[in-house]
């Protein structure tokens, strides 16, 4: 209902009718608020209060998207009482890469419905809506006419043209879609099997599996070309994620891991673009980081695990802890048991991080000052305090393993007194890894150690596309067509993510 102050109607009758309703929408909307506020409250015990009581984090997001529907249905069913246009709130603009169609709604009449004078334009009033064109299927016949010479009956014809997949129906369009629904939207292939289905078209999981297959074949190499480029910076995130692998020998999963690999330069205004990498290997063993980064040399940001010890052994790879990891070990402990120290070393903690926030962007110099004038005393009398703490607390208590974990790798973490390059933690891989999580989910497990290695090769792409903020759809198609009309292999580099938005200026 939109009420505008500024033309009421006239009609005594129809004002007190308004008026009731808007008193019994109020009523109605006060016990909706009421009752959604209860769910409110009943959401966030469930993720923050006993951990028996906790909801999954996507069953929480569920909850809130259904939560912020009731909401919406409320504002909806609400009067809303305009007293000046202008002052109506702004919403962001649309992108303007979007196309854009224009319905022109204009009077049917020439004269003026008062006097009969002639009307003539003073201006328009335009708004805008987001529209939504539904995704659809299209076959595309390649017509290649023959023809035969008369005289020595020879037969010409244009070569047919080069396809992803060998005599396969898919266009480097439809492997795109196909690709990025599994890989950046976590749609299992059944599920697209399906969703075609009901277009239509019927195309087999196992068709669809080929599909992937065959077109990872062509971005191997593109692959490994972003792989070398990322190994030969001297600053790297690492971690690794656990991704089940089917293992029909013994009727069940395996346990492969990714080990994820990301430069961003950021934080720091770096030059070099930011980038992900994912290899997968069979297990966590010590020799797979070891054997990913045998040419690397410089910073290497890491969590606490003991396998990346082995490479600061040769002195070319200096590694840089994590404040988050350490913060967290304090941080169970506080949930734990309310420990007052635990709750001082996270208010301690935090003000590193807030001197981090306001030389986030700046130049290494400018960084490397602030933190020796403002953190470094911080750090050192949090050292201080720590070792204090240490021998007053059990040593068998969860409060002294957290304690132990922090001076165990205090050179580790503060390297960043000494280069400003260097970040507190190793955020920026851990949301490289995330997405790998959301997989896992949805897909329950690859299907074998070479599911496992696609895997790797389109997260890699993929998540590179959204650190540099190219829409991976467009991306994924245009590379492939790219591939398929003989783009030459000694110009890769000009296919990696950052390279190709030069050209395409797509964003997601």
């Amino acid at each position: 209902m939109l009420i505008d102050l500024n033309h009421l109607p006239s009609d005594p009758e129809f004002l007190q009718r308004l008026v009731r309703d808007m008193a019994a929408t109020v009523e109605s909307r006060d016990g909706e608020i009421e009752r959604l506020q209860s769910i409110i409250r009943k959401l966030q015990r469930m993720q923050f209060g006993r951990r028996s009581e906790r909801l999954d984090g996507d069953q929480f997001e569920l909850a809130l998207e259904d939560l912020d529907g009731d909401i919406a249905r409320v504002q909806e069913a609400a009067p809303v009482v305009i007293a000046d246009r202008d002052a109506r709130p702004k919403r962001n603009p649309l992108p303007d890469h979007l196309p854009c169609e224009d319905r022109v709604l204009d009077v049917d009449h020439a004269a003026c419905a008062c006097c009969g004078g002639d009307l003539h334009r003073v201006g328009e009033s335009v708004s805008e809506m987001l529209d939504w064109i539904p995704a659809q299927l299209r076959v595309i016949r390649t017509v290649r006419p023959k023809y035969a010479c008369r005289t020595c009956e020879k037969i010409v014809q244009h070569a047919a043209p080069e396809r992803v997949i060998a005599g396969g129906l898919a266009t480097p369009a439809l492997l795109s879609h196909v690709l990025v629904s599994k890989y950046c939207d976590h749609t299992p292939l059944y599920r697209q099997s399906q969703i075609f289905a009901r277009h239509g078209v019927d195309l087999a999981r196992s068709t669809l599996a080929g599909w992937v297959g065959g077109a990872c074949w062509w971005l191997e190499t593109l692959h490994d070309r972003l792989a070398r480029n990322v190994f030969a910076s001297d600053h790297l995130f690492a971690d690794d994620t656990p991704v089940p692998v089917l293992d029909p020998g013994r009727g069940r999963t395996k346990t492969g891991r990714l080990w994820v690999y990301a430069r961003d330069q950021r934080g720091w205004s770096g030059p070099q673009p930011s980038a992900a990498v994912y290899l997968f290997a069979p297990d966590r063993k010590a020799e797979r980081p070891a054997s990913h980064l045998q040419h690397f040399k410089g910073v290497l940001h890491v969590d606490g695990y003991a396998g990346f010890e082995r490479l600061a052994g040769k002195g070319d790879v200096v590694l840089a802890a994590c404040w988050a990891h350490t913060r967290r070990k304090f941080y169970d402990v506080a949930q734990a048991t309310g420990s007052p120290i635990a709750q001082d070393a996270l208010r301690r903690i935090s003000a590193l991080y807030t001197i981090e926030a306001e030389v986030r962007g700046r130049s290494p110099p400018h960084r490397l000052l602030a933190r020796r004038q403002r953190s470094k005393p911080v750090v050192a009398e949090l050292r201080a305090w720590l070792e204090t703490q240490l021998a007053q607390v059990s040593g068998r208590s969860t409060l002294a393993e957290a304690i132990r974990y922090a001076l165990a790798r205090w050179q580790g973490l503060t390297r960043f007194l000494h280069d400003g390059r260097i970040e507190l933690d190793t955020n920026p891989v851990e949301r490289a890894i995330r997405p790998v999580a959301l997989g896992r989910k949805n897909h329950l497990f690859a299907g074998s150690d070479g599911g496992g290695e696609r895997w790797a090769v389109l997260c890699s792409l993929i998540e590179s596309c959204k650190f540099n903020d190219v829409e991976p759809y467009a991306y994924l198609a245009d590379v492939l067509q790219r591939m398929v009309d003989g783009h030459p292999i000694n110009r890769l580099d000009e296919l990696l993510p950052w390279a190709w938005k030069e050209r395409n200026p797509v964003k997601i």
